[in-house]
């Protein structure tokens, strides 16, 4: 027993430092990309996709999940928003610094309430509400003291959280109604946003060329990209495994500490500046990103304890 307790703990330590390097090296491993190669950005999206698919079709050859049957049409907009997530945030990535960059994802859980709230009429405690004006304050003054700030990166950044958010609403309402799991949906999801991004690739970027896809690309670039692909996917996967086998807290517990590490990766490998006024700023989101998982949590129990109480 105690030797299949070991085992279990392995497996779970195993499937954490996976989504730990995966999560960080995919941030570190586009910027190289956006900064060193040029590599145009919704191609590499594209590629993020296509991969994902391949992957995702591996693990289902495997018996690692069950593919489900479903209506094209009723993932269309799932699919398009997940193009948008992904290629805005991206878009984000190449024009922000990391720090920007990440902070500005801090703002999805915001634009998350504030979504439910005024069309889905979920309610939440003052307390929840209250934890969203530090964060929104930490984004605020980094954005206004970050030297290279920029109303470029500003916009994809606002569009990459709305569109997230938007994404992350709908990701769980889809799942509810059609009795799917996140793997089973995006099955479907990652060829259908490939789909549309063929459309569209061709009418914002070039496809041959300097920076097109079929440029004139060294194989240490092409490398790179393929190998982001597969991060990507690895990316996915633990998500799913990591709340599959323990639980969506420990998840978001682990997702503060990947924040933290990140921000400070950005500033070692590709020199950000930072300043006193920006560290705050940093120190104030995550301050309220801390609590609003620990009031969270408390609810979460609350309304546990309340059910076991029933008759």
């Amino acid at each position: 027993m105690a030797e299949g307790l070991f085992s279990a703990n392995r497996r779970i330590i195993a499937g954490l430092l996976v989504n730990l390097l995966s999560s960080i090296c995919i941030v570190f491993i586009n910027k190289w990309i956006y900064v060193h190669y040029g590599f145009p950005n919704m191609t590499l999206t594209l590629v993020h996709f296509v991969v994902t698919w391949l992957g995702l079709y591996i693990c289902q050859r495997m018996n690692i999940f069950s593919p489900k049957s479903l209506q094209i049409r009723r993932i269309v907009w799932l699919a398009l928003s997940f193009c948008g997530f992904v290629a805005f945030t991206n878009l984000s990535l190449q024009n922000n610094s990391i720090g920007t960059y990440q902070l500005a994802k801090a703002m999805t859980t915001p634009v998350i309430i504030l979504i439910q709230t005024t069309y889905y009429k979920k309610t939440f405690s003052t307390k929840i509400k209250l934890t969203l004006v530090p964060i929104t304050l930490g984004v605020i003054l980094n954005s206004y003291y970050d030297v290279r700030f920029n109303v470029l990166g500003t916009v994809f950044a606002t569009l990459g959280v709305l569109v997230t958010s938007l994404y992350q609403v709908w990701v769980g309402a889809k799942q509810h109604e059609l009795q799917v799991n996140s793997m089973q949906l995006l099955y479907y999801q990652a060829p259908l946003s490939s789909a549309f991004l063929l459309g569209i690739i061709p009418l914002f970027e070039p496809l041959t060329g300097d920076g097109g896809i079929f440029g004139p690309w060294s194989l240490p670039a092409l490398v790179t990209v393929l190998f982001s692909g597969v991060v990507a996917f690895l990316v996915n996967l633990s998500i799913y495994w990591i709340i599959g086998n323990t639980s969506a807290v420990t998840y978001n517990m682990f997702g503060h500490f990947k924040f933290c590490i990140t921000l400070v990766g950005g500033y070692l490998l590709f020199h950000d500046p930072l300043s006193l006024n920006q560290a705050l700023g940093i120190l104030c989101t995550l301050a309220g990103i801390l609590s609003y998982t620990h009031f969270k949590l408390v609810e979460q129990e609350e309304g546990k304890s309340r059910l076991a109480q029933r008759p």
